[in-house]
């Protein structure tokens, strides 16, 4: 049988990439897929559901300690309810391959399923052997979000004998609108692979492409498979329309009308004082699932779950792993009700957060000409620079 899972996510596209500049990139972090895991979740599941509301602490500790998420469905759902990359409408407009398995039975290889954010559902390459120079390539709309990372899940990993049955890729060419981007040197693991790159995107329509230049040979069948290539990235830590922005002359703007070249007030968060500094980038992106923060007095500010505020910890926000993609926030905590905000005037303490599963347009200042702080709803926050 014949399977290879391959999901692509988006990717902004560039100039032109000479052929020298192709680079040999290596995952710099995994997560494992395992039987146990999945089996593991499916009892945590069942358990919750059995208790129903008589779950107490311990209750919730223990299916914790079985690896469950109440922000996705099923151990092979790879987003989930959370704010992500993907609630910046990044999604690929078409999926083409050069071939794909025939379904069998009702599992179907074609090369939508590498782009469904599912793990279990792979697409396969549908040639004789094992499959070097197929390819799937992806479109995407002009102005996506950008992409700083590409996730590959390598081989059939919905179960470790159909893993190991089937080959896997070892080494997979990117293009970028058809020209050479770089080579991802995958391990050899029933494992979700995350490969950083430096910020993509183009104002057109872009593609890119995924070649199987090498593979891993499985123990039944020469069919080589990928489960998914998905994306992470930026342009998705943002404020909702109406949020004012403080700007040098003390006025404020809202965000949605800020351009590049206006000043705005900054904070230096050594010297605890004021500045100023000019806008050098914006960005607009449409999100879902954004946090509301409520403040002691009424105040409230709509952001995006990983957009990094100024607190008496330090910076924090509600998906530090996300902030941590951006300059200047490598150590950032969990935002919780009941703490302290630093703003304008002072501080004020955080009394509720909620999140709301609508979509809306959003907004961020990208870069400023120094530092990287910013007043939002009076609220110091800080600016969506990636690392």
């Amino acid at each position: 049988m014949k399977r290879i899972i391959l999901v692509v996510a988006c990717l902004t596209v560039i100039c032109a990439v000479k052929a020298q500049d192709v680079k040999e990139l290596y995952p710099e972090r995994k997560r494992v897929l395992t039987d146990q895991g999945a089996a593991d979740f499916a009892k945590a599941q069942k358990y919750i559901e059995e208790k129903g509301e008589q779950m107490t602490d311990a209750d919730w500790e223990y299916v914790d300690k079985l690896g469950y998420s109440e922000m996705v469905s099923s151990y092979w759902d790879i987003i989930g309810e959370g704010c992500s990359w993907y609630c910046g409408n990044g999604y690929p407009t078409k999926i083409e391959a050069s071939s794909h398995l025939k379904s069998q039975g009702n599992n179907s290889y074609e090369e939508k399923n590498l782009h469904d954010l599912l793990y279990n559902t792979p697409w396969v390459e549908g040639v004789q052997g094992y499959g070097e120079g197929e390819w799937v390539k992806y479109t995407f709309e002009a102005n996506s979000p950008r992409i700083t990372e590409i996730h590959v899940v390598n081989g059939y990993v919905k179960s470790q004998v159909a893993w190991k049955n089937n080959s896997r890729v070892k080494r997979l060419k990117v293009y970028v609108n058809d020209k050479p981007f770089a080579i991802l040197n995958l391990e050899d693991s029933r494992s979700d692979q995350t490969f950083k790159i430096e910020p993509l995107n183009d104002s057109k329509e872009w593609t890119m492409k995924f070649e199987i230049l090498e593979v891993y040979k499985g123990e039944k069948y020469d069919d080589t498979v990928l489960s998914e290539v998905y994306f992470d990235g930026i342009d998705v830590h943002c404020f909702a329309a109406g949020t004012k922005v403080l700007l040098a002359d003390n006025s404020q703007k809202n965000i949605e009308d800020i351009k590049q070249g206006d000043k705005i007030m900054t904070y230096n968060i050594i010297t605890g004082k004021k500045g100023t500094a000019t806008v050098e980038k914006t960005a607009a992106v449409t999100h879902k699932n954004l946090v509301t923060y409520v403040f002691e007095g009424g105040k409230k500010i709509t952001a995006t779950d990983d957009h990094p505020f100024l607190t008496e910890q330090g910076w924090a926000s509600s998906n530090p792993a996300k902030t941590a993609n951006y300059k200047g926030f490598e150590k950032v905590v969990q935002i919780k009700v009941g703490d302290i905000f630093a703003t304008a005037n002072g501080y004020t303490k955080l009394v509720s957060k909620s999140i709301s599963p609508e979509s809306k347009m959003t907004y961020t200042i990208v870069k400023l000409s120094e530092g990287n702080t910013f007043y939002a709803n009076d609220i110091i926050v800080g600016v969506e620079d990636v690392k």
